[in-house]
């Protein structure tokens, strides 16, 4: 039993030996890309930015109108307290609570809303890009092309970097889609 343990095992480093190798032998066929970087600096990808800010700001304008309106009522309940029966106290209390609540539900959704918005400009821009990184890598042979955000991607010497490549290329195409 000991046996075939160790035979896996030795197994196991001898085929991560040889893989290892054929990776530094293929080094020069590995390009790398910045994903983040290609939809923040392309064209799509500000369009898109610009987009997102302009909802974000609409939803921050209604936020601070009701973050305002809530900050009133709470002040009118503190000066009114010590005037106001119990129950009158009571209601207005209740009132505050009830419209806090709703607040706190517009911004959950707002968040929500907002996550949304990301992901479905995210998730239209993402397969397009793909589409300019296949065509190049075809085009250039590469062995495979490495997003640097990717988890497990420790280091990267930038040497084959394609990013700035693929955002001209990604602008021009997106040109062309208008």
């Amino acid at each position: 039993m000991k046996r075939y343990g160790i035979l896996i095992f030795a197994f196991v480093v001898v085929l991560s030996i040889v893989l290892s190798g054929s990776y530094a032998l293929a080094g020069d066929g590995i390009g790398f890309i910045d994903l983040r970087k290609i939809m923040i600096q392309s064209k799509a990808g500000k369009t898109a930015s610009l987009e997102f800010r302009k909802a974000v700001e609409k939803d921050k304008v209604v936020i601070q109108e009701r973050e305002a309106e809530l900050k009133k009522l709470k002040e009118e309940l503190e000066k009114q307290r010590l005037i106001l029966k119990p129950d009158a106290v009571k209601e207005k209390e209740l009132d505050y609570q009830r419209k806090f609540r709703d607040y706190q539900r517009m911004v959950k959704d707002s968040n929500e809303e907002l996550k949304l918005k990301d992901r479905e400009l995210s998730r239209r821009l993402i397969p397009e890009i793909l589409k300019v990184v296949n065509a190049i890598g075809e085009k250039e042979n590469y062995t495979m092309i490495l997003d640097v955000n990717t988890q497990g991607l420790a280091y990267h010497s930038g040497k084959n970097d394609i990013t700035e490549k693929v955002v001209e290329k990604f602008d021009r195409s997106y040109g062309d889609k208008k």
